[in-house]
């Protein structure tokens, strides 16, 4: 946990719009996601039930507070005289090249790093399709993992720990830092509606499958009650393994098959199926590392977002003047949790009426929700703007009071949340500006006084997509145009000293760098050098003709064209490269892997992509010619 402070030094630079040093100063405030009030509380809680019960088993569980993972693990093996570390995986990007750069480290002074899978139903690495591609969508990823055989697995807890020897600087639970004195008033109120630890978690999986799980199908959209598993922060936190959710579930499936339970079927398909979403997230967020930053169909990097803070502001605080949304997100800022639907809903309005960066909301959700997921929020934000192949339309506009109705049709979440039109009719509950003014006078409400005004009609605000989109196409085009007419300068300049030959190592064949996977047991991706005679060809991402199951397929995205396709190669196919012989030389090429800091690109500039004259290029060949380009001075 780092505490270090950064000083500013404005010089010729005063503003705080496209400022890299205060965004990179920022970043390090701030940290690499670190979690919000309300997950930091969860997190607390679980580990005290964790203490304890080690505790039980005559083991302790060692805290500590430093500004370096690896300097503390090496505290801790000197003063243990340990020769092994053990740990369960992590996909996020961020993790993945931590871990790594730790275990490399401790191979390098002789310990034995062994690391588990305890987080997926399958590895990422295990999912591809027949030509060795990362799955893009997630009807074809989760029918091929359905189609695969998993091993039944079922480690039971032991029953007895023998603490090692050796003393090492620790703290306490207090110590951490996790909460603070002026968050304790509000924390206390999350004791009375949660329940951390894992053996709370045993519990809670046991109730949803006999009490609830034969109605989720019908009951799953209700969002005033508690009509999901709630199983999310448990798993989030690794409470519960996902092998035994799903086990448990499937077990239920067997049993209501054998009882001819149609609806058991169907609902244990559709929670299974949530179980899978959050499976591909962190399929995802491995073999494209970099779509916590960007979106992973590269023509939304033209989409023109409206970094309005105001209207972010307005948002936050649920002041959009639509019930539904400013409802969702009181709640989700008082008790750090809203159903499913309800985040799809304000999301949408987010990106779609407001047209803010879907990067800014996926920080937001990650700093306020009490189950938190990094891997979860990159796959809902970009399913939401449009940037998956499989995403939402991203012109679909979808009207909160339409919203509203179907899925508070009594009007009691929006009243339970916005007290201020309690009184309101429920045929004017979610669209109160429509209301007569002697309604509105007898259910006490003023529109723009104690209740605002809609932020922006929906007309508007599907013009403005609509603007968007079409602005997105034209910058897209003028881009490449322009990219194409700079590679043709180059070629020509070259043309009349260089022998013809010689205009071939623009994009140089005889060498190339790739992604591969590490030695270690857990695959990350990492550049190291290959000996391949020919630069891998940019496949475009495979598009499933299935959507998900309550999409229409991306219309703009099919209207560009292929263009929309991500330029960088996967995990899975830069490793397919690597099979590639050659019989040509090869020169040593060391590239560094580094994830990109907290909503910034890699210039550090805030909320915004980066972008290349090279677009029409792949990544690889963008390497090469950089490096060409070196070379001939």
């Amino acid at each position: 946990m780092s505490c270090g402070k950064t000083i500013v030094w404005f010089r010729r630079d005063l503003r705080i719009e496209d400022n890299p040093a205060l965004a990179a100063a920022a970043r390090d405030e701030e940290g690499q996601f670190y979690p919000g009030r309300v997950s930091r509380w969860w997190l607390k809680q679980s580990l005290a039930h964790l203490e304890q019960s080690l505790k039980s088993l005559g083991a302790e569980l060692v805290m500590i507070k430093t500004q370096s993972t690896l300097s503390a693990l090496l505290d801790c093996i000197k003063a243990t005289k340990a020769t092994k570390v053990v740990v369960n995986r992590l996909y996020d990007p961020v993790s993945l090249v931590r871990d790594h750069s730790i275990k490399e480290k401790l191979a390098e002074v002789g310990i034995s790093v062994q690391s588990y899978n305890g987080d997926l139903l399958y590895e990422p690495w295990e999912i591809y399709d027949e030509k060795g591609r990362a799955f893009s969508t997630f009807d074809a990823y989760w029918d091929e993992c359905l189609n695969m055989q998993m091993e039944p697995v079922s480690l039971l807890p032991p029953w007895r720990l023998v603490p090692a020897a050796g003393t090492v600087e620790r703290c306490t639970i207090e110590g951490l830092g996790l909460e603070n004195e002026l968050e304790k008033s509000s924390d206390a109120l999350l004791g009375r509606e949660c329940s951390p630890g894992w053996s709370n978690a045993d519990k809670a999986l046991t109730e949803f499958v006999e009490r609830n799980l034969l109605d989720y199908s019908k009951s799953r959209f209700k969002v005033g009650a508690s009509s999901t598993s709630l199983l999310s922060p448990y798993l989030h936190f690794g409470e519960i393994s996902v092998r035994k959710v799903f086990r448990c579930v499937h077990m239920k499936q067997i049993l209501w098959r054998r009882e001819w339970k149609s609806q058991g079927e169907e609902t244990v398909t559709l929670f299974l199926k949530a179980i899978g979403l959050r499976e591909c997230s962190r399929y995802l967020c491995f073999n494209y590392p970099f779509t916590h930053e960007r979106s992973l169909l590269s023509n939304m990097k033209y989409f023109p977002w409206n970094a309005d803070a105001n209207r972010f502001k307005v948002w936050r605080q649920g002041r959009t003047g639509y019930p539904l949304v400013d409802a969702g997100m009181r709640e989700l800022w008082a008790s750090g949790w809203i159903h499913n639907r309800i985040r799809v809903i304000v999301s949408s309005f987010a990106v779609k009426f407001l047209l803010l960066p879907w990067k800014w909301g996926m920080k937001y959700f990650w700093d306020t929700l009490l189950d938190a997921d990094l891997e979860c929020d990159i796959l809902g934000w970009q399913y939401i703007s449009g940037g998956l192949p499989d995403g939402q339309e991203l012109e679909q506009l979808d009207c909160p009071q339409i919203q509203g109705s179907k899925f508070d049709p009594e009007g009691e979440y929006v009243r339970q949340w916005l007290p201020e039109l309690a009184r309101v009719l429920i045929e004017w509950i979610h669209h109160p500006w429509d209301a007569p003014l002697t309604v509105l006078n007898a259910a006490g409400v003023e529109l723009g006084l104690n209740y605002p005004k809609p932020i922006i009609d929906i007309d508007t605000a599907r013009e403005h997509i609509r603007e968007a989109i079409f602005k997105m196409w034209e910058t897209e085009a003028a881009a490449k145009f322009a990219a194409s007419d700079q590679m043709n300068e180059d070629v020509s300049d070259n043309s009349d000293s260089i022998k013809t030959s010689a205009i071939l190592k623009v994009i140089p064949k005889e060498k190339s760098s790739c992604l591969t996977y590490s030695s270690n047991d857990q695959r990350v991706p990492s550049f190291q050098n290959c000996n391949t005679g020919l630069l891998p060809r940019k496949r475009p991402l495979p598009v499933d003709e299935d959507k998900l199951h309550m999409d229409k397929p991306n219309k703009q995205n099919k209207e560009a064209g292929t263009s929309g396709r991500e330029d960088l190669c996967s995990t899975a196919e830069s490793s397919a490269s690597k099979r590639q012989k050659s019989t040509s030389s090869t020169s040593t090429s060391i590239i560094s892997f580094t994830v990109p800091q907290y909503c910034s690109s890699s210039d550090g500039r805030p909320f915004q992509d980066h972008e290349s004259s090279n677009l029409n290029l792949t990544w690889h060949e963008k390497i090469d010619l950089e490096q060409t380009s070196n070379k001939n001075g």
